[in-house]
């Protein structure tokens, strides 16, 4: 049986696309962040604004005291707003210096892009990741979007 040229182009892509995340996986299935990057190098006003939203939305999914959470930082406004942000919280933060090896630590990662005004955020956890964008404002930044939840189990 011969496949026409439209079904191989369309295999193709759908591999095309797929194998960018085949490096994605790790002993755990899941992707798992080793690094923070605020892309948008944010000034403070909206960096705590978005850190703070972002915190309280990761508060609905990861409660106080289930673990100490190691950020993965990149020391930039944004870093360290969302350390804040988790410390006012309630959450125990581990410091810069320091690597928890006990089962109770909760990696979590951040990355933060902007374009034409508008500021893109995303926390990573190994069971949750959350996403949404903001609108850069005189006062510093508001939510545009719904938050987008992506749970994972173990």
């Amino acid at each position: 049986m011969l496949y026409s040229r439209r079904s191989f182009l369309n295999a193709f892509f759908i591999a095309a696309l797929g194998a960018p995340t085949a490096g994605c996986m790790t002993q755990r299935g899941w992707f798992n962040p080793t690094t923070s990057v605020d892309a948008a190098n944010l000034s403070p006003a909206p960096a705590s604004i978005v850190a703070g939203d972002m915190i309280a939305k990761l508060s609905e999914h990861v409660g106080m005291g289930t673990g100490t959470i190691f950020l993965e930082t990149d020391n930039s406004e944004f870093g360290l707003a969302i350390e804040s942000s988790l410390r006012g919280w309630g959450y125990a933060v581990a410091e810069a210096d320091q690597k928890p090896t006990e089962d109770t630590v909760i990696p979590l990662a951040y990355t933060v892009g902007s374009d034409a005004g508008q500021i893109f955020v995303r926390i990573t956890t190994p069971t949750v990741e959350l996403a949404r964008t903001y609108q850069a404002t005189a006062e510093g930044a508001a939510p545009t979007s719904p938050v987008s939840v992506l749970t994972r189990t173990a």
